[in-house]
């Protein structure tokens, strides 16, 4: 009986090329064994049928960023945002185009976490250069949130929101809040610690009911809905 071979060793033969070209198109998708993508080249295959995409490109991987509307249940597993990344919760309307490989959901990175409690926007990336300026950089990039709350507001309270309030033993930095309804404040605001916005409004007679956060730097949430997610595209930025 023929023992099994490896898938890369296998195409390297018929189409002819090398096994570390086999290798870049097996992980880039290009492959199908009996009419089925396989991307691991140690993939083990007998008398399969074995095709490579017309389409074909020789190159590495890209490293991949994805959006990600987190609920607040699934917050309360730090875990939940590389577990739902798969096909059935891609957004229908990724703009991208990007076709998704089994590769793009590991080594992501998760970037600038949400406040406690919270929704809304986050990111996790495979990219060095993004990690590092959402982690490293993370006093320049801008966060905005939604802020819903209930008490009653001191009479000077929008003011000291917006510059006047200590937290942690030190003087916050002016930010801006306004109102977004009768209910419902917007915070837009950089170098933010975790608790600081709770703390905030308690300073101010009003308690925080829930938090979503709808931006990071230049970055919209937009109408990425609850649970889903998308690929971020080349020309966006931070």
């Amino acid at each position: 009986m023929t023992p099994p071979v490896r898938l890369a060793k296998r195409l390297a033969e018929l189409v002819p090329c090398s096994r570390r070209e086999a290798e870049l198109y097996i992980a880039g998708g290009w492959v199908t064994v009996d009419g089925q993508v396989v991307e691991e080249p140690q993939f083990k295959v007998l008398e399969q049928k074995i095709e490579l995409h017309p389409d074909a490109a020789l190159v590495p991987l890209d490293p991949v960023t994805i959006l990600f509307h987190q609920t607040l249940e699934a917050g309360l597993n730090t875990d939940a945002p590389q577990q739902m990344i798969c096909a059935d919760t891609r957004a229908a309307d990724d703009p991208s185009g990007i076709r998704m490989l089994r590769q793009h959901c590991t080594r992501l990175k998760p970037c600038t976490p949400l406040e406690a409690n919270a929704s809304g926007l986050v990111v996790l990336t495979q990219d060095w250069r993004i990690a590092r300026k959402l982690i490293d950089d993370a006093a320049t990039v801008e966060q905005e949130y939604i802020v819903e709350v209930a008490g009653d507001l001191a009479p000077d309270g929008l003011k000291r929101l917006n510059h006047g309030l200590v937290f942690n033993g030190r003087a916050l930095p002016p930010i801006k809040v306004s109102w977004q309804n009768e209910t419902r404040l917007r915070f837009a605001l950089k170098g933010l610690q975790p608790g600081q916005i709770a703390h905030m409004c308690k300073s101010v007679g009003l308690e925080v009911l829930a938090m979503k956060r709808i931006r990071l730097g230049r970055i919209s949430m937009a109408r990425l809905q609850p649970g889903s997610w998308r690929y971020l595209m080349p020309h966006e930025r931070f």
